[in-house]
């Protein structure tokens, strides 16, 4: 057999302590209700398993997925029934992987409740639509038999601009609290992260925050109550000097001014550090802070070592990561942010 491969030149570091911190705050901001987590897209990057077992062991007891993949690799985590799968059953076979495992089902359609029925049924939860057109039954749809033959745990409906201060919020949450009235169910969960700061009317028994649990701001109010939580890095793998009036990387969109001492690092667009952090990105050395010159290229990035003289070969920058000063530098959303960085990041 091959021995294992060296460490990757890129790593993730993810504090757990200020993971758990910003969901203990989430949780206390949603009053009366609890907090769950929405651990969708490998918890937004960072690694569900380990995600769900730390939020397990403050207390959050319930995790929400996009796809019946994702819910299976949480199965030993956590208890089957505390897991939610937003995608529904589309399928017979979703159907019978639900059942089989005892993962909740969302249902999005009086075709998902009739195929969820047909299959033998059992706990699900109920999306219904209240104003963002994506997912969820219409109003009018919820007196329909099959909805009436449901055994709902959560009723469901997502704020479209719980970020902003608009007028669909308070209707959206209007016609939620409508549906309470009408749907049988055991809870009821609106509020993402910003919707949890919009008071209690949006609670319900359940929130669902996302972004903010892994550092992201989505909203002023949220600003200066959450904790930063992945920290990107990448290892210095050449470092070399350039004189004046020599180019940088492709097509020399940066052209050295001065003598100059330059590192390469061993991250690019294919780890989701994309091309518009060209000539704008920062790193952090011991020194103090790196910019970036040149254009991103796939596999590798340059920065200006002129003011680091003691990092070099092998050593580790930091890549300035803080999710609403990069979304407003780089013009990407904090969730993007998040959910490009790649699999060769050692987490």
């Amino acid at each position: 057999m091959p021995p294992d491969p060296p460490p990757a030149a890129l790593r993730l570091e993810i504090d757990g302590d200020a993971l758990a911190a910003n969901w203990r705050g989430l949780d206390a901001l949603s009053g009366e209700a609890r907090a769950g987590a929405a651990v969708k897209a490998n918890a937004y990057g960072l690694g569900a398993r380990r995600v769900v077992e730390r939020l397990a062991n403050e207390g959050c007891r319930d995790f929400f997925v996009a796809h019946w993949g994702e819910a299976g690799d949480l199965l030993g985590v956590v208890e089957p029934a505390s897991i939610a799968v937003l995608h529904g059953p589309m399928t017979d076979r979703d159907c019978a992987y639900a059942r089989a495992t005892g993962v909740r089902p969302v249902i999005n359609s009086l075709a998902q409740a009739r195929r969820w029925t047909a299959a033998g049924g059992g706990a699900c939860d109920l999306m219904i639509d209240t104003g963002m057109n994506r997912l969820g039954l219409a109003a009018s749809e919820i007196g329909d038999e099959a909805v009436g033959a449901l055994d709902i745990e959560v009723l469901h409906s997502h704020l479209a601009s719980a970020d902003e201060d608009v007028p669909l919020n308070d209707l959206q949450q209007r016609r939620w609290a409508q549906a309470r009235v009408h749907v049988p169910h055991r809870r009821a969960a609106l509020a993402n992260s910003a919707g949890i700061v919009l008071g209690e009317r949006f609670h319900g028994e359940l929130t669902r925050p996302g972004i903010a649990l892994y550092g992201g701001v989505p909203c002023v109010a949220l600003s200066g109550a959450i904790r930063q939580v992945a920290r990107p890095a990448a290892a210095v793998i050449q470092v070399r000097e350039i004189e004046a009036g020599e180019g940088v990387g492709y097509n020399t969109v940066f052209v050295a001014p001065r003598a100059m001492r330059i590192g390469t690092i061993a991250v690019g667009y294919a780890d989701g550090y994309l091309r518009c952090w060209s000539n704008r990105g920062e790193m952090r050395s011991r020194d103090g802070t790196v910019p970036v010159i040149g254009r991103v290229s796939m596999d590798m990035t340059i920065v200006d070592l002129s003011d680091a003289p003691t990092v070099g070969e092998g050593d580790w920058l930091e890549i300035a990561y803080n999710l609403p000063r990069a979304a407003a530098s780089s013009g990407l959303s904090q969730y993007e942010l998040l959910t490009l960085l790649g699999s060769r990041f050692a987490r």
